[in-house]
């Protein structure tokens, strides 16, 4: 179902992922200090299941932390894997947005 122009996860992201391509893939830490994201819909956490012990854990306990979901890819302006976006809003924007989604 199509958000609603007053949908409290709508913050300008037009600006920045308007007609983007888009990659569904895991999760993957860039490093020690980029070890997570949210989505930049509605904040939900993506974790890397290999980055750690304490990642792993964190993913059983708490089932609604993400493994996969959608990422820019080389194409944007700031880099593969930089936006990251769930399953749910992806489905709740992909037509408002324009989302092309290409395989990897």
């Amino acid at each position: 179902m199509a958000a609603a122009d007053d949908d409290w996860r709508l913050t300008a992201q037009e600006k920045y992922l308007l007609e983007v391509e888009l990659l569904r893939k895991p999760y993957r830490a860039r490093g020690a200090s980029w070890e997570h994201d949210h989505c930049s819909f509605c904040w939900a956490t993506f974790m890397d299941p290999n980055f750690s012990d304490e990642h792993r854990e964190a993913i059983a306990n708490d089932p609604e932390v993400l493994i996969e979901g959608y990422a820019t890819t080389a194409t944007h302006p700031m880099g593969a894997d930089y936006y990251w976006i769930c399953p749910t809003c992806f489905e709740d924007f992909v037509g408002r947005f324009k989302w092309r989604v290409v395989d990897a």
